[in-house]
């Protein structure tokens, strides 16, 4: 369930690699790729200007779980998570061996011949695999990606995650641990923020549904016409993305303007979701971006998505509702709103708007 790249998945359409497409030089990009609605300029700009690299907040691990200077720490994550939605996490504790092993095996797995990769292939009908998939008017996106549904084990494909290779396979189990309990750190500490029990929180998301998304973007020669991934908005609680090789693509949409995510060297770049600003009730929000792709360089990702127990209800905390603070979202299981989701256009925030509750008295996207 909701991937920050989920897409519509009731198609049926032949798994595409741009990794390939781009072994032979290209010409004319093909216009399945072209994306013009989504390039065009920004009217606050001068012409021809591009927006600077957004210096995003960051918030320090070690000074927000230490006790040391911890409601400073806290405070700041707090007015983070409403005002951007997203930061860059640093000390986050993850070792540098685990991450440096994570690089090796997901720039090996993007090496293998297409044959062996397609072993893993997106399944009519289904959207967790290997490959590329429609956006908006069937066009695509710049990028290949393996999206796999990790947590519960239960949950786990046959042919995808246990079919991987080993060394990719037990890296990534070494780093689904790490980030199960950062992410524990992260929301139990946003709980706090917000004057939530923590067991409320813990009950909410622990061995919840958790997901991976391997992504190479490849090089573009005509980059100002393709997108690397949709504008959209996590339809998830949290959001965890390390970039793997150094090269920077991410953007984020502040005030109506599209910036520039430059990454902070080892820090981990943490977003709030959909389901978090549902829980909220509107007082995190959602971060809306995407990612674009440049001429010369070849680009990786890994990100982590954590989201509530399948058994669970998405909606605003118990907590947060009173006659003062009514609820701005609607109530709904969570594999409704996986349901929901998948059969619906990726785009912007479109769907946390299809959960909100006509006439609410609070707007927060």
């Amino acid at each position: 369930m909701a991937s920050s790249d989920a897409e519509d998945f009731s198609f049926s359409f032949p798994v595409v690699s741009v990794q390939e497409l781009v072994k032979k030089p290209i010409i004319t990009i093909p216009q399945h790729y072209v994306r013009l609605d989504d390039q065009q300029p920004d009217p606050s700009l001068p012409n021809g200007s591009r927006p600077m690299p957004m210096i995003t907040p960051t918030i320090d691990m070690t000074r927000l779980v230490s006790g040391e200077d911890d409601d400073v720490e806290l405070e700041k994550l707090h007015s983070t998570c409403k005002e951007w939605g997203l930061f860059q996490l640093v000390n986050h504790g993850v070792s540098s061996s685990i991450l440096d092993r994570l690089k090796h095996e997901v720039e090996e797995f993007f090496k293998l011949p297409l044959e062996e990769k397609m072993k893993y292939k997106i399944r009519e009908g289904e959207f967790e695999g290997y490959g590329n998939t429609p956006r908006e008017a069937g066009k695509l996106d710049w990028s290949d990606r393996l999206y796999m549904i990790t947590n519960p084990i239960h949950r786990r494909k046959p042919h995808l995650f246990p079919e991987l290779p080993s060394s990719l396979r037990n890296t990534l189990e070494s780093y689904f641990l790490e980030l199960q309990k950062l992410a524990t750190k992260l929301l139990c500490s946003m709980a706090k923020a917000l004057k939530i029990d923590t067991k409320e929180m813990i009950e909410f998301f622990d061995d919840g549904m958790q997901s991976v998304r391997m992504t190479y973007y490849p090089p573009c020669p005509k980059p100002e016409l393709v997108m690397g991934i949709t504008p959209h908005s996590d339809a998830t609680l949290l959001t965890i993305l390390h970039q793997v090789n150094g090269v920077d693509g991410l953007q984020i949409k502040k005030d109506g303007v599209w910036f520039p995510v430059s990454f902070l060297p080892d820090a981990l770049v943490v977003n709030v979701g959909d389901v978090l600003e549902i829980f909220s009730n509107g007082v995190y929000r959602s971060i809306e971006h995407r990612a674009t792709t440049n001429s010369g360089k070849e680009r990786m990702s890994v990100a982590f998505f954590l989201n509530p127990k399948f058994e669970a209800e998405v909606g605003p905390s118990p907590s947060l509702i009173n006659p003062k603070n009514p609820p701005v979202f609607k109530r709904v299981g969570l594999e409704q709103y996986a349901k929901d989701f998948f059969v619906r256009k990726l785009y912007g925030k479109t769907y946390l708007q299809h959960m909100r509750i006509e006439n609410g008295e609070h707007n927060s996207a």
